[in-house]
């Protein structure tokens, strides 16, 4: 079984999407790792052309990232004001990637691009990886405690215009959250991921944030940085497919809240190592996959004038008449199925500690 996608213009098993995007968003909630990074290969992998795949994860990461932000949102697990700091230089780098992006897009190499940067980028976080989870095993078979220092200073810390920031009682420059999120913008732009592989170290190594603001605080920028690149995604590329959407919409956030379940029963430092010589192998085969980029697209072109259904041709034609409206409209879709996921949840929870409590009653 498979459908056409009027806006990618490629066939795709639904089934197949599904079962990928909830398997990514297992080893997300898993790991506290956002998934796009490896989806998004998944979906070049099954054909669908790089420059929609890296949109429409995009859109998907929106509505992942809204429904654990609210969840923080409801335990008071957010610093708002450190993450409209990270907002500020996301967005100016999330400017910065599109631009870039249409560079390479009206030049024909964006394709390219994209692939050599996930290749590059899996290659060395895998490498990363590895060598730490393989660092955490030994150890914890010889029984090691290895002592860090509490407090590493950078060039960063000495930035001038320092602030203060009350939820995370930190006293700190300005200029240090955002150009961080000047660097996971400019990523987000082009690759189509959240950027947490480098915001969260980066909040808690460099800007030094109490862990358990962390994940919230990262998902609250995520949502603004994802926000930007999907309208800009869809008014300039009409790239967004509102069915490839929700297939991965439904599909990670179903993985999520089993990963995050199965993270806190688990220890994850084998599973890291695992985790690590997966993105190795996904490097790999993007670079392998890179050298028949031609062949792949001549078979995109054979299918692109197929007939379309109703539901199809009106995707189509409301992206390409009212691309504005589309744009907005995508973000809302992916906006009110992250929230809704994030109540679903919460109801079922009280209802499990009202099952239980009745239970041992």
């Amino acid at each position: 079984m498979e459908v056409f996608l009027p806006i990618a213009q490629v066939f795709i098993n639904p089934i197949e999407i599904l079962l990928l995007s909830a398997l990514v968003g297992v080893l997300s909630g898993l790991f506290g790792v956002g998934g796009g990074f490896l989806m998004t290969p998944f979906l070049i992998f099954m054909g669908v052309p790089p420059a929609y795949a890296v949109a429409n994860e995009a859109n998907n990461i929106l509505a992942t990232s809204v429904s654990g932000s609210t969840t923080h949102y409801l335990k008071n697990t957010l610093d708002y004001k450190m993450g409209f700091m990270i907002v500020i230089g996301g967005s100016i780098g999330t400017a910065l990637g599109i631009y870039t992006f249409t560079y390479f897009k009206d030049i024909g190499k964006i394709d390219t691009v994209i692939s050599l940067a996930y290749m590059y980028i899996l290659a060395i976080i895998g490498s990363l990886m590895l060598v730490e989870s393989l660092g955490e095993i030994d150890k914890a078979k010889k029984n090691i405690i290895e002592r860090r220092k509490l407090h590493v200073h950078y060039w960063i810390h000495g930035l001038p215009f320092r602030m203060r920031f009350p939820k995370s009682k930190l006293y700190e420059s300005i200029f240090t959250p955002i150009i961080i999120g000047l660097i996971v913008g400019f990523i987000a732009a082009i690759m189509g991921i959240g950027g947490a592989f480098i915001l969260v170290p980066a909040m808690i190594y460099i800007i030094k944030m109490p862990t358990r603001l962390v994940p919230g605080t990262s998902l609250f920028v995520t949502i603004f940085v994802s926000v930007i690149v999907t309208f800009l995604h869809s008014i300039n590329y009409g790239s967004i497919d509102l069915m490839l959407v929700l297939l991965l919409v439904v599909g990670s956030i179903l993985g999520v809240q089993i990963g995050q379940k199965l993270g806190e029963r688990i220890d994850s430092s084998g599973l890291k190592a695992l985790l690590a010589i997966l993105l190795l192998i996904v490097g790999i085969a993007i670079a392998y996959d890179t050298f028949f980029a031609e062949e792949i697209q001549n078979e995109i072109n054979k299918v692109t004038n197929k007939d379309l259904n109703f539901f199809s041709n009106f995707i189509k034609d409301f992206s390409k008449d009212m691309p504005f409206f589309y744009g907005l409209f995508s973000i809302m879709f992916a906006v009110i199925l992250g929230i809704s996921a994030a109540f679903i949840r919460r109801f079922i929870s009280n209802l499990r500690k009202k099952y239980f409590v009745k239970a041992a009653k």
